[in-house]
């Protein structure tokens, strides 16, 4: 059976000690909640009533409920206070030495089978254990941020954490409503290991102008469906307390160069720009703890809807290729209202091409997104052609052929010879160097990368790729296109993987080598991304659904570009290829699919 907490302790009374306190109180369990002074117990008492309240005006809390948390809860000045309850949980500053002073001072105070449970999300609980002389009853409870609303809790035992309890901690968080995952004491746990890896290298993107600070969060959010870029994440997060995982990430794992802090990261900490709590971060807010961004020195100029920037007036539109991209892109620009010439390598495919946006269009009709006038016009205003010779009168080309890089480039050779000058010529390659597609024409300036996400006709972003041959105005003309169809086009750089892919990829990889150290079950770190980060998808039913091949393809695409020993593609993830097991279209990957 397991042991019944009817009180608990929580020292520390900031955003993540009082979001514990509601979490204990709702769920009907008696809470000390402890400070250093009385202004700090006043601080804590004031947002635990602010996010109750909130609670109730949101329909999420009936008052007379409200009014019976409150009454559970025991403020007081001191770990003295704390003598006689079951289950003590801090939530103090991340700084080893504060934690281990508090834990010898607990070890003291609290009865001999009391747990004493840290909520670090970085630090050693193994190192804060041994300032006790009960290392046994130690354990890690890691609550997400907000606690009463996020539903993961990570359960962290040390080599000496006694199974009870583990067993007891798990049954209390069952009993919180909350999915727990049960790990060892190692740097990040599961979800920060993988989410600050991931956002440091989006700081390290943004350092290096690779991006702004706007196209790198859209893109992760618009491509991937993450609830928040990276860099409004950072800043929500608190810049001193991301430096502080990620520091202690490197110190403790293996000095993973990928956790070391980007230096603009620490430059802005010593700055006081820590985020939305200070009111500056990547991002300006209205003042110091709003949520609200207000424009300010680095933000890009709205544009009217215009031509601005030197773009060029684009009117009819060459689509090449005929694969499920091309097919989309073609559907994608006859919708806006261009006029699109479709060439394929025959009349037979071109056929196919056409069926496959007719019926697509149609779709569109049925499930109401379209009407029949609207697909009739759109069906109109596409002509298919098998030679390229077609496309010497349109404005922009938009390549979408095989990705394989000798046949991109003879086809760019041959679109500088057939199309006028000025024309646009795009590349929808997602893995290919762009720079290599334009060098094999006369007109490197005018070459750009369009990368749609698939399926085109619903994914939202495009990334537009520059090379360092790229014009001002090709850019330009690319990303008023983008708006033009209702997409939000984001600017690069032409390195692999664009933004998307660099920042999601090893993030994947980083999950794969986890599980291969066998540290954690897919299940369990999937529900962690999920639950814990609010991710759509957890990183395995990811891959699976990628497929491993083109995982591993653009692993090591990243790999060989960037040299980085962090990127190199995890072993299992090779042997799963080379086995046959690519995801849910061989019916195995990580999980097995064949009963689905």
């Amino acid at each position: 059976m397991a042991r019944d907490f009817s009180t608990v302790g929580v020292v520390g009374l900031g955003t993540m000690g009082a979001g514990i306190v509601e979490v204990f109180a709702r769920n009907g369990i008696d809470v000390v909640a402890v400070e250093i002074s009385e202004p700090a117990l006043e601080r804590g008492r004031a947002t635990l009533a602010g996010s109750t309240d909130r609670a109730v005006a949101k329909g999420k809390l009936a008052a007379a409920d409200r009014d019976a948390l409150h009454e559970r809860v025991h403020f007081a000045v001191g770990l003295d206070a704390l003598h006689s309850v079951d289950l003590v949980i801090e939530a103090v500053p991340e700084h080893l030495d504060l934690k281990q002073r508090i834990f010898a001072e607990l070890d003291r105070v609290c009865r001999p089978e009391t747990i004493l449970a840290t909520n670090t999300s970085s630090l050693s609980v193994t190192e804060i254990s041994v300032a006790t002389s009960r290392p046994n009853q130690v354990i890690g409870i890691h609550f997400f941020n907000p606690a009463p609303v996020m539903k993961l809790v990570e359960v962290v035992r040390t080599v000496v954490t006694s199974p009870e309890v583990v067993a007891d901690v798990e049954a209390l968080c069952a009993r919180l409503g909350k999915v727990d995952v049960t790990i060892n004491d190692r740097a990040g746990f599961i979800a920060n290991a993988l989410l600050f890896g991931y956002l440091n290298h989006a700081v390290g993107m943004f350092e290096a102008h690779y991006a702004t600070r706007e196209d790198i969060d859209a893109a992760m959010k618009l491509g991937c469906g993450l609830p928040m870029g990276p860099l409004a994440l950072m800043d929500l997060i608190g810049l001193d307390t991301a430096y502080e995982i990620l520091d202690t990430m490197y110190r403790r794992g293996g000095r993973d160069r990928r956790h070391a802090p980007v230096p603009l990261l620490k430059q802005m900490v010593t700055a006081g720009l820590l985020g939305r709590k200070s009111g500056r971060g990547f991002y300006t807010y209205e003042r110091p703890g709003s949520p609200v961004v207000v424009p300010d020195e680095a933000t890009p100029p709205a544009t009217d809807g215009g031509l601005a920037d030197g773009a060029r007036a684009i009117a009819k539109v060459g689509v090449v290729g005929s694969g499920t991209m091309a097919t989309g892109i073609i559907e994608v620009f006859a919708k806006a209202g261009y006029e699109v010439v479709s060439v394929t390598r025959g009349m037979e495919k071109s056929a196919k091409v056409c069926e496959a946006v007719k019926t697509s269009l149609n779709k569109g009709v049925v499930r109401g997104k379209l009407t029949e006038a609207d697909r009739d016009g759109a069906l109109g205003r596409i002509s298919w052609s098998a030679t390229l010779d077609h496309l010497a009168d349109v404005d922009l080309v938009v390549e979408a052929v095989v990705e394989e890089l000798s046949v991109k480039k003879a086809l760019f050779a041959s679109l500088d010879e057939i199309c006028k000058p000025g024309v646009v010529l795009a590349t929808t390659t997602s893995s290919l160097p762009v720079i290599d597609v334009a060098m094999a024409t006369h007109r490197p300036a005018d070459v750009v990368g369009l990368h749609f996400f698939n399926p085109a006709p619903v994914m939202p972003l495009v990334e537009v790729v520059r090379t360092i041959r790229t014009s001002p105005e090709a850019t330009a003309t690319a990303r008023a296109v983008c708006a033009t169809l209702g997409k939000t086009g984001v600017v690069c750089g032409d390195r692999s993987g664009f933004i998307v892919n660099a920042l999601l990829f090893p993030y994947l990889n980083d999950a794969v080598k986890m599980l291969e150290a066998s540290y954690s079950t897919a299940d369990d770190i999937d529900h962690a991304m999920k639950l814990g980060c609010g991710y759509p998808m957890g990183p395995f039913e990811l891959l699976d659904v990628v497929g491993l091949d083109v995982s591993l393809a653009i692993q090591r695409e990243l790999y060989l570009e960037l040299r980085e020993p962090g990127f190199a593609p995890a072993p299992l993830l090779e042997h799963l290829v080379t086995a046959g097991y690519l995801g849910r279209k061989t019916r195995r990957g990580f999980r097995d699919h064949s009963h689905r």
